[in-house]
């Protein structure tokens, strides 16, 4: 018997990774006016040429409760635990949904063990607490301690990010507390992060280079109080800043980071152009 993980397509968890480590991946929705199609199932570069050609912002969707509980009830037959992980319960009804699924499969199958956890999150800072955990669950750590150590990845966890243009998160509906960022000050380049599960704004900056440097210090200031665990660069269709910047990340630190792209369902709010990190504090206090 093994505990399995399982998360949401937002995660940004590569195939190979979901296959190694045994992570299943249930994936959210793209709805264009013309096409709907399954987030990981399309090219990232026919998404984000459609989405750049698009008169419109397409739509997402979240997995049903049935959705996911077809996959918690596979698992649970063969006698595996499960420890679901989704991305913030305050921008997608995923974690609802895996809530409800779990209370339908304890009802057919009472014994089985799952715990469902919201990150508060999305990208990176979903996927590495989920990767980590994953690593641990092979490892024969119970079904307690992973919820545990998840919970802690996902308090030492940080994600910073930076949109080219604040218009795709406007008409998304996904600006959260930014929104007071719009009106006269669209030219800005905020730079922006998760603050409980909703987009808050770190620092209003007038150029992309300064917004770097800015997302870059906030690093440094919680590197000197906390130590990095691990850093991974991400971005939208903006692969040479990526490379920038974890060059520099690479320089700075004794650290590798990953240049991971963002997918669609997280790319279709803060648009092309944007970059930013995830990055793991190596403790806290």
């Amino acid at each position: 018997m093994a505990v399995k993980l399982v998360t949401d397509s937002t995660s940004d968890i590569d195939r190979q990774t979901q296959r190694k480590l045994g992570i299943t991946v249930i994936p959210l929705t793209i709805h264009f006016p013309d096409e709907s199609f399954i987030d990981g199932e399309v090219p990232l570069d026919h998404f984000y040429a459609k989405l750049e050609a698009s008169p419109v912002i397409p739509t997402s969707s979240q997995p049903s409760a049935g959705d996911i509980q077809v996959v918690f009830e596979r698992l649970v037959a063969k006698g595996h635990h499960i420890l679901a992980i989704f991305l913030s319960s305050k921008i997608s009804g995923t974690y609802e949904s895996a809530l409800t699924a779990r209370q339908m499969v304890l009802e057919k199958y009472p014994q089985a063990k799952i715990e469902v956890l919201d990150s508060l999150n999305t990208v990176m800072a979903l996927g590495y607490p989920v990767i980590e955990t994953a690593k641990a669950a092979l490892a024969g750590t119970s079904l307690s301690e992973l919820t545990e150590q998840a919970t802690c990845l996902l308090n030492r966890i940080r994600f910073y990010f930076i949109p080219h243009s604040l218009e795709h998160l406007r008409k998304g509906g996904r600006i959260g507390s930014a929104a007071a960022l719009i009106g006269s000050v669209l030219d800005l380049k905020p730079v922006l992060y998760y603050a409980d599960g909703l987009t808050a704004v770190a620092k209003k900056v007038r150029s992309m280079r300064g917004a770097i440097q800015h997302m870059l210090g906030i690093m440094e200031a919680d590197y000197k109080a906390h130590g990095l665990e691990a850093v991974i660069v991400q971005h939208i269709n903006n692969r040479p800043k990526a490379e920038k910047v974890a060059q520099f990340i690479r320089d700075k630190y004794t650290l590798t980071p990953p240049i991971v792209p963002v997918g669609p369902i997280v790319g279709l709010h803060a648009g092309p152009g944007t970059i930013g990190i995830a990055y793991c504090l190596a403790r806290l206090g």
